[in-house]
């Protein structure tokens, strides 16, 4: 099965007059959509926008996976744990807020900044906030999340250029950048997919291309 989510169909969030523009694919905050709570471990996909100088306050987080991807720009994290980081394009950002962790992102530099974070539900909730940056991170080697089963593949395509899709009983595709033919849809960027128990799928890259997948077991 196949579920293919478009990008106008997100919910649009954030606080536009603050420099913030947001996009759920799921239900988050005040969009709430019974059928729409999770996919597998896949909890949210947010597409944040911030303008220079914008950026969330401190606030909490607790029993949850979150996973940062930028588009663009740079983002400047820094946590209760007394992390501080500048997340750049390539980078992998994982916060395991464990029993609970505060943190502060803005956008410190002069040019505007695009992220994608998603939250995975552990398997188990509760333990030590942990927080870590894997910089520059290949399309041949998967970013490991085993506290919610899952592994994130990046996928980085040339026009013309296929790539298999992992077989596992549940995978979610976000196009980033770029568009591609999946069996018998195109997506562009923002569209997402949702598929289960598919076998031997192949996406198609028309266009230099950004993808990201989530393979959960």
């Amino acid at each position: 099965m196949i579920d293919v989510r478009r990008s106008g169909e997100r919910y649009p969030g954030g606080d536009p007059g603050a420099g913030i523009d947001s996009y759920h694919a799921l239900s988050f905050g005040p969009y709430y959509e019974p059928e729409n709570l999770r996919f597998g471990a896949v909890l949210a996909c947010n597409e944040e926008r911030l303008a220079a100088g914008a950026g969330f306050a401190e606030h909490p987080h607790s029993h949850t996976e979150i996973v940062t991807w930028v588009v663009e720009g740079e983002l400047t994290h820094r946590d209760s744990a007394g992390h501080e980081s500048v997340v750049r394009p390539g980078d992998v950002q994982h916060l395991s807020a464990g029993s609970g962790v505060r943190h502060v992102e803005r956008n410190a530099g002069p040019a505007p900044l695009t992220f994608l974070q998603m939250w995975l539900a552990p398997r188990e909730p509760g333990g030590t906030p942990r927080y870590e940056v894997v910089r520059g991170i290949s399309d041949a080697t998967p970013y490991a999340v085993p506290a919610a089963g899952a592994l994130l593949h990046v996928r980085r395509l040339a026009p013309g250029e296929r790539t298999p899709l992992p077989s596992a009983p549940s995978v979610y595709l976000h196009v980033v950048r770029g568009d591609i033919a999946l069996a018998d849809e195109e997506l562009s960027p923002g569209d997402s997919a949702r598929i289960t128990a598919e076998q031997d799928l192949e996406a198609l890259a028309y266009s230099r291309t950004e993808l990201l997948l989530w393979e959960m077991r």
